[in-house]
């Protein structure tokens, strides 16, 4: 392949995984504003997944992929805050990390500090910053605070464990099996609850002691939304900010009313990293946690990039714990 060539992921139709399929393009030099990276490694979420099914359609035919790391190839004529043989990386560069080599416009780029490895920044760059404003905008976790975490074995699940326990709060994860729920523990919550089990959602009170939670992090959504309510104390917030097991139940405004006067958000983190100057700052607040050791990366599997499929059926099958990594 020439270095004016890329392999990329691509979608024709919208499907289960084997949909996607690669393609090899030419790769034109960098626009004034763009850098070319040679990516190294490549960061998977679970959003990739409701793009790709149409459960989040997307135009056709399409890239796939939101963040990745890599090193700087060749710099666009304006671009000056950025040099050839950088390490970065992104989580909003546009669609199309699922490639060995791409353009990307360079305000959307983060330099990494010698502290964090090309694998590390792609498997918690998009994962450590929505974990970061979850806990740092959307509620400000404070010590004392009693949180509940859903899916927290998972990717974001246990950054937000780990993070939230060095912030000094009281931790309780959910995860949807025995095995998980150890990991869970692991990732640092106080409690693991296994919300496959019927009755959990009492099960997770009589082990707090029937305390509920300042706030709940909730990226499952169908299996869990109604017990969130249920287990949120008054006045307390429910972060709806995924939906691994299907939409959440719609409700009636009412209803939180009823179940303690609760506040109900569903946030993104591409709005709470618009900007350059915002996006840098709270990548910096990342590399400070992942410094101080308050976040780690736990990389569950890594995969091909010819084997995306695969990653793919391994990431809905729910048997995979931490973050999944494709490797060009």
């Amino acid at each position: 392949m020439s270095d004016t060539s890329a392999r990329r992921v691509v979608i024709d139709q919208f499907g289960d995984a084997p949909v996607m399929h690669l393609e090899t393009v030419d790769l034109p030099a960098p626009a004034a504003d763009e850098v070319r990276l040679r990516h190294t490694a490549i960061g998977f979420n679970f959003i990739d997944t409701y793009q790709r099914s149409g459960f989040y359609p997307l135009p056709l035919p399409s890239p796939l992929g939101h963040e990745a790391a890599g090193i700087v190839e060749a710099v666009g004529a304006d671009v000056a805050d950025i040099r050839v043989g950088d390490r970065v990386a992104y989580m909003n560069g546009g669609l199309g990390a699922y490639a060995d080599r791409r353009n990307v416009v360079a305000n959307r780029l983060v330099k990494l500090p010698d502290t964090v490895s090309d694998e590390d920044a792609a498997a918690l760059i998009f994962k450590g910053m929505t974990a970061q404003y979850l806990i740092k905008r959307t509620y400000a976790v404070q010590p004392g605070d009693m949180v509940i975490i859903h899916a927290a074995a998972g990717g974001v699940g246990q950054i937000l464990s780990r993070w939230t326990k060095a912030l000094g709060a009281f931790v309780v994860g959910t995860a949807g099996s025995d095995e998980k729920c150890a990991s869970a523990r692991a990732a640092g919550c106080d409690i693991a609850i296994n919300y496959r089990k019927e009755g959990w959602a009492e099960t997770l009170l009589a082990a707090t002691n029937g305390r509920k939670a300042r706030v709940v992090y909730d990226s499952v959504a169908r299996d869990t939304f109604l017990q969130s309510l249920d287990l949120t104390a008054p006045f307390g917030m429910v972060v709806l900010f995924g939906a691994a097991s299907g939409p959440a139940p719609e409700i009636a405004p009412e209803l939180l009313n009823k179940k303690g006067c609760l506040y109900l958000t569903r946030p993104s983190v591409f709005p709470h990293n618009a900007d350059t100057a915002t996006f840098r700052a709270n990548a910096a607040d990342l590399f400070e946690a992942i410094g101080k050791g308050y976040v780690t990366a736990s990389i569950g599997a890594r995969f091909a990039l010819d084997d995306v499929v695969k990653a793919h059926q391994a990431a809905e099958s729910r048997t995979t714990t931490g973050s999944i990594l494709l490797i060009p």
